[in-house]
């Protein structure tokens, strides 16, 4: 079998637009109502969107690769680093590093792509590491790069990068490409396209030790964001973990030919997907602004303690519904304070109760949102899927 860098038209991709038009032109209006929506925000609110959004990327981004972090450490770094106020609890290697990289990224998202700023990112991502040999600089090594799966004595190859001496000149050529067809510039791509391009370009290169999906979705992000106008994190890493299995066959997929459509609408609607994932976060950073202000006065530290911990876990809800024994345990109660508290944040209308007995749980009270999965067909038509029911999106025009 031969990869994608090995076959002669490489790094010449290609594709369809006209199989992704119809998806460029959602993801543009979806820009629109994104930023306009962000614009009519409160300082306060719009920085409490932005510490969530980030936090998500992070702990989602790292989840994807396997590594489970605190989200509440992530937070209370990436508040620190932005100037916020935070906890200044002691926060690990690993978490610092991916909440550095997420606000670097977002302070420097329209600045052009250098390699010092994917040595930084790298050193960034694999803090406290003691196992590599090539921090902050491409791969060495002369053994073959390989995602592999299966038992040791007969493991499957999924994907082999170009070998170590040809990285140096291949992502030479891939920082140039990404720079050229930046907004603005004479061969600027659509943002979909050029972000979906950008991800696989990069992980066919795989040019670092380790850590490249990490580095990877966040060049995806920055051509996502590029040309927004003003920076926005797009709920990209939490869509992909929502559809990780076919992320990893898509790209597998994606490696054995440079024709890159297929790939392209895949990742296309994962991007759309993205947008609504960020409209839900904007949506519920509000309802969660109303309902604590109207709450000041009326509830105790406790109930208080316990809702932000709800609210911590953002529009997907905090897993399982909240519960008496869970309440107990983070309000650190005994059973019949618990059940006074849980009844009196009922009454304020804080919370639902669904249930009886040992099956009670508690939701906050707030509109829920719906996040459609997207698939879009060989002809471009973008279909939204929701509550079992498929939809044409706009009109499929």
């Amino acid at each position: 079998m031969r990869w994608n860098w090995q076959q002669p038209d490489w790094p010449e991709f290609r594709w369809n637009d006209r199989t992704l038009a119809k998806a460029e032109a959602a993801f543009l209006r979806g820009v629109g109502v994104l930023v306009g929506s962000a614009k009519h925000l409160d300082d306060d609110t719009r920085q409490q969107l932005l510490v969530d959004a980030m936090s998500v990327e992070a702990l989602t981004t790292s989840e994807i690769e396997g590594e489970m972090l605190n989200r509440a450490s992530v937070q209370s770094s990436i508040q620190r680093q932005l100037g916020l106020l935070s906890d200044r609890r002691k926060v690990q290697p690993a978490e610092q590093g991916i909440s550095e990289l997420m606000v670097t990224l977002y302070r420097g998202v329209d600045e052009v792509l250098t390699e010092d700023h994917l040595f930084s990112w790298h050193r960034m991502i694999v803090a406290g590491r003691g196992d590599l040999r090539d921090v902050g600089r491409y791969r060495t090594s002369d053994e073959p790069m390989q995602v592999v799966s299966g038992a040791s004595y007969a493991p499957k190859v999924h994907f082999e990068a170009p070998p170590s001496n040809r990285v140096r000149k291949e992502m030479a050529g891939f920082v140039e490409w990404f720079n050229r067809t930046a907004p603005g510039t004479d061969s600027a791509l659509p943002a979909l396209t050029r972000a979906g391009v950008a991800h696989l370009y990069f992980e066919s290169i795989h040019p670092f030790e380790d850590g490249n999906g990490r580095i990877g979705r966040a060049i995806a992000e920055k051509a996502l964001v590029q040309g927004f106008g003003q920076p926005v994190i797009v709920a990209l890493a939490r869509s992909i973990l929502a559809h990780h299995g076919d992320y990893y066959r898509s790209l597998e997929e994606a490696n054995k030919t440079n024709d890159v459509t297929r790939w392209l609408r895949w990742f296309s609607a994962i991007a759309l997907e993205a947008q609504y994932r960020t409209f839900a976060q904007i949506d519920f950073v509000i309802h969660k602004t109303k309902m604590l202000d109207s709450l000041k006065g009326r509830i105790n530290a406790r109930q208080e303690k316990v809702l932000l911990r709800m609210f911590r876990e953002g529009p997907e809800g905090f897993e399982g519904g909240m519960s008496a024994k869970k309440y107990s345990t983070i309000a650190e109660t005994p059973p019949a304070t618990t059940t006074r508290d849980l009844a009196g944040l009922v009454e304020a209308g804080a919370l639902v109760r669904s249930g009886e007995l040992k099956h009670t749980r508690y939701v906050l009270n707030i509109p829920q949102s719906n996040i459609p999965a997207i698939t879009i067909d060989e002809a471009g038509r973008v279909y939204h899927a929701i509550s079992e029911e498929a939809k044409t999106a706009s009109e499929s025009e």
